[in-house]
């Protein structure tokens, strides 16, 4: 199988083959450069604070949601060590010979671990600057043997973030007027939560400006918490503006996923983001997408409807459905959602 890194270190590349061109992208010179960002949560006052404190970081949390649909979270407990060694270890999964990498080359949907390219080289007109590594992580642990310790070093990353949005999501669902287990109880999430690994290589490349890491989309999932090295290149659509990420160092980037819209009604809606790449160093990010037991219906919390007044804007659909109807096509904005939307105009006439 084809990748970009080999493309890269192949030698030969001087200019983008054609199918990389990403034309959407040339016409888009919308960014905002000026001093704004996503904001910024202490997570240590959501678990180790005051009554007053827990109370404005949740509050926090909601207008954060509003607002943005993503947030930095900063004094999460999860140790710079751990950080480090899980990017370390992911460069040099990518590092392994393409013998090695490639008995990890899946092609469908479920399977534990897969290695590849682009997002669904399938379907994609345009092929993406990205590789990925790709694993199913919760409830049943995957990892790959080699390089060595990466699979422990999974593991360990993996049940950190995993802790840090069950805390998180305790939080919002307080800040949607719910019980804080509300989620937990409903879906099961304690134990058998679906926990998905997505660890993204972007090289660099000779003309950044004509080619896409990914495309503008939202995420599946209730949550995604993402960490990266050194480098940016995540964009987040704000106000009609992409807005580049600079996050602090040792924090993570949380973002609302789809079924956090559905569960919320409406309230807190996904957001688009991109990622865009450079012509001098390789960026890596490792992002988890933390969501329901794959077989649970996910529609909109019953407590937050009222037929008259809410009514549900979204039908409910298997976690498991919604997967399949994302991966299967292009990554289009957020085209999958649109599938689960209620036409509010024969809500009314029924």
């Amino acid at each position: 199988m084809f990748c970009v890194k080999g493309l890269i270190e192949s030698g030969r590349l001087t200019s983008v083959p054609s199918r990389y061109f990403f034309e959407k992208y040339l016409k888009d010179d919308c960014i905002n450069s000026e001093a704004e960002t996503i904001p910024i949560i202490d997570f240590s006052m959501l678990t180790s604070g005051s009554p007053e404190q827990r109370y404005k970081t949740i509050q926090a949390i909601g207008n954060a949601c509003l607002k943005w649909g993503f947030f930095e979270v900063i004094n999460h407990g999860v140790p710079n060590t751990l950080r480090d060694e899980m990017i370390r270890a992911s460069e040099s999964f990518f590092d392994l010979s393409d013998e090695q990498k490639r008995e990890y080359a899946g092609k469908k949907l479920f399977d534990p671990i897969r290695w590849g390219t682009s997002f669904n080289v399938n379907v994609d007109k345009t092929l993406f600057w990205r590789d990925y590594l790709k694993i199913h992580v919760h409830p049943q642990f995957n990892a790959p043997q080699n390089p060595l310790g990466f699979s422990e070093t999974i593991q360990e990353y993996c049940k950190r973030v995993r802790e840090l949005a069950n805390e998180l999501l305790k939080g919002i669902m307080e800040s949607l007027g719910l019980e804080e287990s509300y989620i937990q109880k409903a879906m099961d999430l304690e134990t058998d939560s679906h926990q998905l690994l997505v660890v993204n290589l972007y090289p660099p490349c000779p003309q950044p400006e004509v080619v896409m890491g990914l495309p503008p989309h939202s995420d599946h999932g209730l949550l995604t918490i993402l960490m990266q090295n050194d480098h940016v290149g995540l964009h987040v659509r704000h106000d009609g503006k992409w807005i580049p990420i600079n996050p602090p160092p040792g924090s993570f980037v949380v973002n609302i996923g789809d079924h956090m819209e559905i569960l919320s009604n409406g309230k807190y809606k996904s957001v688009l983001h991109r990622a865009v790449v450079n012509g001098k160093a390789t960026r890596i990010s490792v992002a988890t997408a933390h969501g329901p037991p794959l077989d649970t219906v996910v529609g909109p919390a019953q407590d937050l409807l009222d037929n008259e007044n809410r009514p549900p804007l979204y039908r409910g659909i298997k976690y498991r459905e919604y997967l399949q109807l994302q991966q299967s096509n292009q990554l289009n904005g957020k085209s999958c959602l649109d599938h689960v939307k209620v036409n509010i105009n024969d809500t009314c006439c029924k």
